[in-house]
């Protein structure tokens, strides 16, 4: 079933457990966090996404992940107990400085954030990730980037998942000190494909495409940088 994983994937999946704290495994699996946050954006839309990602990706992947999800509040302490944060929306998004500071620590001390742009997400989510990192850009990332290579091979990058502005599908990033913390997907919405198939009714083949790229993303983020 894993024949297709690259063997250093494999190697760092069987080590990986040595560098999150102990809290981040409690159940013996890896815990995801939904982030919750102010400002009246819909964080809480497609319940159903993450979890199905992380069935899928465990499908695939020799990888205890808990597809229990916990929704934390980007201000909460808490967060550093999941090595995976996941946020999206369709709105605004209002963060104060405390909540700032406390997202920028847990980036900043091997946590990631993986945010989906679910349409009208974009100007409210670069204000607010350029408050916590004043000083760091959002980067294109080129193709060859290693998220879009872990398990599934997306040699042209992002699959597009649905139509929006009609624009090409664009992954960016933000990079501390060599290690990609934040990811944010632009123009594909691929969690609205994670979500159960009577949701948004999407065609079968574009929900795979939208599972395996998150199952890169998922897996990235907890055997790189680490």
């Amino acid at each position: 079933m894993y024949s297709n994983i690259p063997k250093y994937i494999l190697l760092i999946i069987l080590s990986v457990g040595f560098f999150f704290p102990a809290t981040a495994q409690d159940s013996g699996s890896f815990n995801l966090a939904r982030i919750q946050y102010r400002g009246g954006g819909d964080w809480y839309n497609d319940p159903s996404a993450l979890r199905n990602l992380a069935e899928f990706a465990q499908q695939h992947v020799p990888i205890a992940i808990n597809p229990e999800y916990d929704d934390v509040d980007i201000g909460n302490p808490d967060l550093f107990n999941y090595p995976f944060a996941f946020l999206t929306g369709h709105g605004t998004i209002t963060i104060n400085q405390a909540e700032a500071s406390n997202l920028r620590t847990y980036l900043q001390n091997g946590g990631f954030l993986y945010v989906d742009d679910d349409y009208g997400l974009d100007e409210h989510f670069r204000k607010m990730i350029k408050k916590v990192f004043p000083n760091e850009d959002l980067i294109e990332l080129p193709f060859e980037h290693p998220i879009y290579h872990q398990v599934f091979e997306f040699p042209d990058g992002l699959p597009k998942i649905h139509e929006h502005d009609g624009k090409a599908p664009r992954g960016f990033g933000i990079i501390l000190e060599g290690r990609l913390a934040v990811f944010y997907t632009y123009e594909t919405n691929l969690g609205d494909g994670w979500t159960n198939p009577e949701v948004h009714k999407d065609p079968a083949a574009v929900r795979e495409k939208a599972l395996q790229m998150g199952t890169n993303i998922l897996i990235f983020a907890l055997t790189n940088g680490r």
